[in-house]
């Protein structure tokens, strides 16, 4: 067994915007949104959502913190905050594929349809195409993490996984 001296954090969260109360009705789960950080402060927090925090439909791989951009704008977004210990090997494959994505970010699209789809349990994908929650399980696949998603996974999807720690629940905000 490898040891596990690592850890990488999956952030739940809800902004209370129009779309995310749509997503909440539609799935009617507590959260509507699902970033992954390697660092604890989650000063860098990666996924899929939104390009403008103005502008819901312009979606695509982003990169997310407590104090900027869509989470900046909505002072009052309620989170849960969890992690999960990794090895070394498992980190560092994580962290490469999300810089290697950012570097080709252009290549990638926002799953509109994989999203709307998942609400009914229904998978659809692409290439190069994402929602947050599906991004956030291809990490995990990636790294070989044993973590069982379902193929139409929801961000309260990631609450199922038995090795979590919860660290936060609250806003997203007062989490330091």
């Amino acid at each position: 067994m490898k040891k596990k001296n690592r850890k990488i954090y999956i952030v739940l969260t809800y902004t209370g915007t129009i779309l995310s109360r749509i997503i909440r009705f539609y799935t009617r789960d507590e959260f509507s949104h699902v970033s992954l950080s390697l660092d604890k402060k989650l000063n860098k927090m990666y996924s899929f959502g939104r390009l403008n925090p103005y502008n819901p439909f312009i979606g695509g791989f982003v990169r997310e913190g407590i104090n900027i951009g869509t989470f900046k704008r909505f002072k009052n977004t309620k989170a849960e905050i969890y992690c999960i210990e990794v090895t070394n090997e498992q980190y560092n494959k994580i962290r490469q594929i999300i810089k290697n994505i950012n570097l080709n970010r252009e290549d990638y699209k926002f799953n509109f349809m994989g999203l709307v789809l998942a609400g009914i349990n229904y998978r659809y994908t692409r290439k190069k195409c994402f929602y947050c929650a599906e991004f956030v399980k291809y990490l995990i696949n990636e790294a070989n993490l044993e973590i069982k998603l379902s193929n139409a996974v929801k961000p309260i999807d990631f609450k199922k996984y038995n090795n979590l720690d919860i660290l936060y629940t609250g806003v997203l905000k007062n989490y330091n």
